[in-house]
């Protein structure tokens, strides 16, 4: 099974831990609305949140790109607090996990 078919299933099922799995100890999320960066232990509670709320939508998901190095996806989500967008993952890879996550989005309605 693919990274990418792991993270979805995840995703698809709200499975923190399945989601956590995926990502490498040293991971980081860069924030596309400010540029900081997000270690795994202060990025698990905003996914957490993420993950547990009904409203959290991932839409027209798919993988654009995978090999052993880097992972691009594409997607619509909507979120908890009502926001959409078209969301653009760039996703490096390191030992088959995801050690960075880099963003970008564009406002939908």
């Amino acid at each position: 099974m693919s990274l990418y078919q792991k993270i979805k299933a995840a995703q698809d099922n709200k499975d923190l831990d399945g989601y956590l799995d995926c990502l490498h100890e040293d991971f980081v999320f860069v924030r596309h609305q400010s540029g900081t960066e997000v270690i795994k232990s202060d990025w698990t509670p905003t996914l957490t949140a993420m993950m547990q709320s009904d409203a959290l939508e991932f839409n027209n998901q798919r993988c654009l790109y995978e090999n052993k190095d880097i992972m691009v996806e594409h997607s619509f989500m909507k979120f908890p607090d009502g926001s959409s967008e078209a969301v653009l993952v760039v996703n490096l890879l390191k030992d088959g996990k995801i050690i960075r996550v880099e963003t970008g989005a564009t406002p939908v309605k």
